[in-house]
Order: structure tokens, then sequence, then C-alpha cells
């Protein structure tokens, strides 16, 4: 049952006097739940709880930590159907995106589960000593990863399950060793606190300390804010505009003790169709492509807003069968009446851009909230004159730049700034003679692609999902997959260190039979 309270811990917490409604953007209407917005006093109390939690939490073996997580996921699983309905009242989203999103959510934390279980990921580094080396001896140092602490996660609008109160932050930070303080998404608090339900019953069936996890109420942005600058919380987790992730990013360095914000943003998701690909497979290509730009209203950080290609017939035909293929699909329900606005606004101000000229536009009335394609194109010279060109439309919106030789589109690749990904689209042959063109876009993106759509992201420990700023704001890491466990952790040495007092890790009898680093080789051996 949804009671529109926060929870510190395990406690149900409404001190507060100010309250607000989700909506429910198919209906276009509130919903009937109120939520009470959290005070200083109690984001105090989570934080705080965090704090101590972390204390005893941070030392839990990995195969308790691995209990955890597994048991969120079959408390997840056991809401049933209370659950997708308010996934789909909350979000518009239909109930077969909701179930999907609930199966990947699940398997992001039962990954984590097996990767904790198994133990190498703390990267245990040995370099034994060597007290007869001249001119002078080698001291015994030994090296691994530890949790940092408290983790504020923001749930982002677009993914209630997957990039939100249990997602892929709050995932890894729980497998990381450190307490997870949720800023629950306006949008889909419903859908927020009945996970958070899910967490905190398998939080006590499992031992797990009071504070280990927290949902905190908000509909602005204080909350938020008061979070990042509490002196408890020792890094962010985000999903979201770069309005919101660099902002918050100002904000942790500003503090007297600065801390990591990890923050995956905006990206436009630039795709190259070298000339094979539009000679040889263009309808094909065209009829994806209409139907990745539109899935899910185009409300996906990986949407395809922007496809280049060199001037030839192949690409006029490619953009022929792309307007009336994206002319053909029904607009899908937006998440918010907020959204609605700022992608009609979005769309609206690129499309008054001089030299754009419009490929597709659905014009046909709709119901509110419902995103209504459009698809423009622009040449090459223009593109790389108009900044404003290389903004992020979120939502069924894409531009096609048609760029006069190889040159051009190298040089407009250069000054796109970082995205998610890049997609090239041709014969594996041609990216030989195409070189300087994947080098560029492979230098501005963190996943690149050959003949696919960018639009679904596997979970993966090889999957990279970030990119230069603005796409995230740490370029070395991963929001998706088992190494984004390495955003919440940072390696301590340890010098001289009795047996005794080592970390299990480290010792060198390596009790938990992990796989480590031993005087510059991999082995599972005891140290003899």
């Amino acid at each position: 049952m949804i009671t529109g309270k926060n929870y510190i811990g395990n406690e149900q917490s409404a001190t507060g006097s100010k309250t607000y409604s989700t909506f429910d953007p198919k209906l276009n209407m509130a919903t009937e739940w109120n939520f009470y917005e959290a005070t200083e006093d109690e984001i105090d109390a989570a934080a705080t709880k965090a704090y101590n939690a972390f204390q005893e939490y941070k030392n839990f073996s990995g195969s308790k930590k691995a209990d955890f997580l597994i048991a969120i996921a079959e408390e997840i699983e056991a809401l049933g159907d209370e659950l997708i309905s308010t996934y789909t009242k909350e979000s518009g989203l239909p109930e077969g995106r909701a179930k999907g999103e609930r199966g990947r959510t699940m398997g992001q934390l039962k990954a984590f589960a097996t990767l904790l279980k198994e133990g190498s990921w703390v990267e245990a580094t040995i370099d034994t000593a060597q007290p007869e080396r001249e001119p002078f001896p080698k001291l015994d140092i030994r090296k691994m990863l530890f949790p940092i602490g408290p983790i504020a996660v923001f749930g982002s609008s677009n993914f209630p399950f997957a990039f939100s109160t249990a997602g892929g932050d709050t995932a890894s930070a729980l497998a990381a060793g450190c307490p997870v303080i949720v800023k629950s998404h306006p949008m889909h608090a419903g859908t927020g606190e009945l996970v958070s339900s899910a967490i905190l019953k398998a939080a006590d069936s499992t031992g797990m300390p009071d504070g280990v996890f927290s949902n905190l109420n908000s509909s602005g942005i204080e909350v938020g804010q008061q979070l990042v600058l509490h002196p408890k919380v020792k890094g962010v987790g985000f999903t979201g505009s770069i309005k919101g992730g660099t902002a918050l990013y100002k904000l942790a360095n500003e503090r007297n003790e600065p801390i990591p914000v990890f923050a995956e943003m905006g990206s436009i998701n630039p795709v190259v169709a070298l000339p094979s690909a539009l000679s040889e497979n263009g309808t094909e290509w065209a009829k994806k492509y209409a139907g990745s730009i539109t899935l899910g209203a185009g409300q996906f950080c990986t949407n395809p807003g922007l496809i280049l290609g060199i001037k030839n017939t192949s690409l006029n035909q490619f953009i022929e069968v792309l307007g009336t293929e994206i002319e053909k699909l029904e607009p899908s329900c937006m998440l918010h009446p907020n959204i609605h606005n700022n992608f009609e606004k979005g769309k609206q101000e690129l499309s008054t851009q001089d030299g754009t000229d419009v490929i597709a536009s659905y014009e046909t009335a709709v119901d509110p909230n419902y995103g209504q394609q459009k698809v423009l194109t622009v040449n090459g010279s223009d593109f790389l004159e108009n900044p404003k060109l290389h903004q992020e439309v979120f939502g069924p919106f894409s531009i096609v730049v048609q760029c006069a030789n190889a040159n051009e589109l190298t040089d407009i690749l250069h000054q796109l700034e970082g995205q998610l990904t890049g997609t090239i689209l041709g014969d594996a042959s041609e990216i030989k003679t195409f070189e300087e063109v994947v080098d560029a876009l492979q230098s501005r993106v963190g996943r690149i692609i050959f003949n696919g759509v960018p639009t679904g992201v596997e979970v993966c420990p090889s999957m990279l999902h970030g990119g230069p700023f603005p796409a995230s704001t740490d370029s070395r890491f991963t929001s998706v997959g088992t190494s984004a466990i390495k955003r919440w952790v940072r390696p301590v040495s340890y010098q001289n260190w009795p047996q005794q007092s080592l970390p299990d890790a480290l010792k060198n009898d390596n009790p938990l039979h992990i796989m480590r680093i031993v005087d510059s080789e991999h082995t599972n051996s005891k140290i003899d």
C-alpha cells in the first residue's frame, strides 16, 4: 500500500507539511496518491543512519551482501501486479515495458550478487617483501578496493525501475558496501515507495543494519541539494538532464570535502551511414531507424538524435523512406506533461533554424501528452555553423545531416560534444577507407556500435554506459554492468602489515580463494 511517507532507514516518516501528487499522463490527471516532501531533519536523520550503518555494512562478507541483493530481487517480484500497475499509471508506459524493465532490474541485482560471491572485483594486488634486495630492501605492500561511504542516488524519469530506486546505481553501491539514500523521482514516487518497501523487507530478512537504505520524497531540487551537501554523504549517482547533473557536480565540488558525482546525462548518439550501408540496405536501415527514433516515445538516453551521411542518391532515397516509415508509426504517450512540453519546445526551436527542412512530421491529432515524431534534414555546412542543432531534443526527434564529403563528416564529429554512443553503418571493409571518420567518432563516445541501433543497453561486464562530458561527468566509468561498482570504492595500500590484521583478500593463505595479482602474476594460490 502506498502511504506517501519517506523511509528513514526502517522507519516511515511524514513530519513535513509540503505534499505533492504524481501524474497519470494517459488520463492527463493527477493520481490519487499524495507524498510528503522530506524535511531537513528527515534528510539529516537518513544521512546519519546511513553513516552509522556504513560502519557495520562495509565489513560484511561478499556472500552476506549477495544474499541481500538476491532478497531485494525476490521482494520486488513478490510485489506483483500492484507494482506493475503503479508503474504504468505514473509513467504512461505499457505493461510489457514495465515487466521487461522489472526483469532487467532483478537481473542487475543478481549479477552483482554473483560478482560478490566470486570476490575478485576487489582487485587484490600484492607485492611481497624482498629484504635482501640491493641497494634497498623491498617492503611488503598490498592493495585492494574499499567502499567510500553513504551514496545519494537520484532516480531517473524514464526508467522507474532500472535507473531508479533499486536500479544500477543503488545495486552497485550496495554491492560495494555503501548504504544508499535515494532521492525519489517525483514523477514516479509511488513506484519508488513500493520498491523501497521491498528493499527494506529484504534488509530485515537478511540482517542488514538500520540505515543501509532510505528513500526521500521531493517535488523540487531542495532535498537533492541538501543531500549532496550533507557531510555524511560521500558520493552521488545521477541519471537525467545535463542541467541537473552539472548543477549537482558543481555543488559537490564546492563542499569543504568535495565528493564524486557520477552523472549520466544527455546524448544525441550520432549514427554515421557509410555509402555501402545506404546503397545496399538503405530501405532496411530506414525502417529500423524509424522504429529506433520512436521507441518508447523517444525517451531513451540512447535515442538516435543525429544521422550523418554523404550526399548522393542513396542518401536521398534513405531520407525519403525514413520519412515515409516514421509517419506510419502511431505516437506514444510521454512520461509527463512537463516532458511533453519540453519536447514540443525543443522540436519547434530546431525546426525554425536556418537551413533545416522537414523530412517527416506526424500531424494527425493525438491525445494529450503523446509525442508526435518529427525528423529534419540539414546540410553539413549549416550544421557546423549552428551549435543549436547539436542539442538533444528528448523525445521522438532526429536530424539527418547531409555532408558534402568525408572531410566535412569528420569535422562534424570532432565538433560534437561527448556522447553515450556512436554508430557506424556500412561494410566491414569500408572501415579501412573511412578510418578518420571512425577515429573521430570513437573519440567522442563511450560505446561504438557497428551495424545496429543504439537503443537498447545490454547489462553485462563489458558494457560501457557513459562517455566524454556531457554524456557523463567521468568517462572512465559506467553506470551499467558490474563494472559500475568501481564508482563507489577507493584503493587502499597496506605496508608491512601483520598477517592477522590484514583483510582476508590480502592474507597470504587467501581464505576467500579469489584471483589476485601477486608479484605481477594472476593467481588464486596461497603465498608460501
